[in-house]
């Protein structure tokens, strides 16, 4: 339901806002990436929110926002004519006008708020298996994510572009709003449960059991641990939302149709469905930071991909290390605060590291954007994210759990 929120989402509808607000694509780069900023200044107080009110007010709450906002913008030529009125407004003004806010609140309440209060009540609602649970409902993220593009294009196609958003606003404020309020739970213990499922914990299995850690956000941020899974899953962002929101122009500027861009993301959904299913069984028995390395060199097989785009070889590595890279980030998005710094602060947590991960997302389109004006490729955007990919691969092999 976070989709539309999602660049993946967005960059289906990119030409139609370009076309309807008459707006070049380095303005509605930059409206995106200033709406998206603006965004990642709130996701800490939803944190906080999420960890007093709990997920079910806190997601039905953004869901319902989420669909006012979708119902916006398949109006939004209607409101930017209306804003032309205005003397001193010019078609370039009036369309920002519109898409600044506009993605601002998309960002927030779907990218954002939705995203951190569904996947912090799976993650409440266990612990020894918890990569098991996230592997089996990554499955359903990573195929809706990387088949979205295919879904939403269908729908322009049939309903228009304003009747496609409009479609997913009734789903969204109609449909999973109230499913929100019947079946959410923020934790087990509310319930009168224990993660996993458990009444109770038998006394050898509790004897063995060891004492969750509890650290808050002020102690998680002073570890390099933090950081570097924070930074990581920043730089996913940021290289996902700039090649997503630009991939048919990448596609183009190699020689390549707009069929052939956007049919990469259903062979890359197959490979994330298989890395994200096998590496949850993986990170209840191993080292988160063995799978953040193993991400870390998806998105660097990728970034090498983009850096000599062709037909071939490099299109093949840019499906490949896309598939590897996305399994692996949003599970480890999922698994690794609770494990690494507990549950009783993880709204906070998680929503310090969604800020962070938020603004990088924010950065990525206008990265491209300028590789794209500056050396008339996007090969130069590849070149810069392949660098910090492997700094931060280097970092992995130096980490240190927070009690040892």
């Amino acid at each position: 339901m976070s989709i539309p929120g999602q660049t993946v989402g967005v960059s289906v509808f990119t030409d139609y806002l370009l076309e309807s607000l008459e707006l070049s694509r380095a303005q509605l780069s930059f409206a995106y990436m200033a709406g998206t900023i603006a965004s990642s200044l709130l996701p800490p107080w939803a944190g906080r929110l999420h960890d007093s009110r709990g997920a079910r007010v806190t997601a039905a709450g953004a869901g319902f926002c989420l669909a006012l906002v979708l119902i916006a913008f398949s109006k939004s030529d209607i409101l930017a004519g209306h804003l032309l009125r205005v003397p001193w407004i010019g078609t370039a003004a009036g369309g920002l006008l519109v898409v600044l806010p506009g993605f601002f609140a998309l960002r927030l309440f779907g990218q954002g708020i939705l995203t951190l209060a569904s996947r912090n009540m799976i993650a409440k609602w266990f612990d020894r298996r918890r990569g098991l649970v996230f592997g089996m409902t990554g499955v359903f993220t990573a195929l809706g994510f990387s088949s979205a593009p295919l879904i939403f294009d269908f729908a322009i196609d049939y309903l228009g572009w304003r009747g496609a958003w409009m479609a997913m606003a009734v789903i969204i404020g109609a449909g999973f709003v109230p499913f929100v309020l019947a079946f959410f739970r923020d934790n087990p213990e509310e319930c009168g449960l224990l993660p996993d499922g458990e009444k109770s914990l038998p006394e050898e299995d509790s004897a063995k059991r060891k004492p969750e850690v509890s650290a808050t956000l002020l102690q998680a941020r002073r570890t390099p641990l933090f950081w570097v899974y924070s930074l990581s899953f920043a730089l996913s962002a940021l290289y996902t939302t700039g090649l997503t929101f630009h991939v048919v122009s990448a596609f183009a500027s190699s020689g390549m149709a707009r069929d052939e861009a956007i049919s990469i993301f259903l062979p890359a959904s197959v490979i994330a469905v298989a890395v994200h299913l096998f590496g949850g069984w993986l990170s209840d028995r191993i080292d988160l930071k063995i799978l953040l390395a193993v991400m870390l060199g998806g998105m660097m097989i990728s970034m090498a991909g983009l850096v000599v785009l062709a037909p071939g070889l490099p299109v093949l590595m840019v499906i490949f290390g896309n598939g590897l890279s996305m399994g692996l980030f949003s599970l480890l998005s999922g698994v690794s605060w609770p494990k690494l710094f507990g549950r009783k602060h993880l709204g906070a947590i998680s929503g310090l590291n969604m800020s962070i991960v938020v603004f990088h997302s924010a950065v990525g389109p206008v990265l491209f954007s300028q590789s794209l004006s500056w050396t008339g490729s996007y090969s130069a955007a590849g070149i810069v994210n392949l660098a910090a990919a492997g700094l931060l691969w280097a970092a992995t092999f130096f980490l240190k759990r927070v009690e040892e």
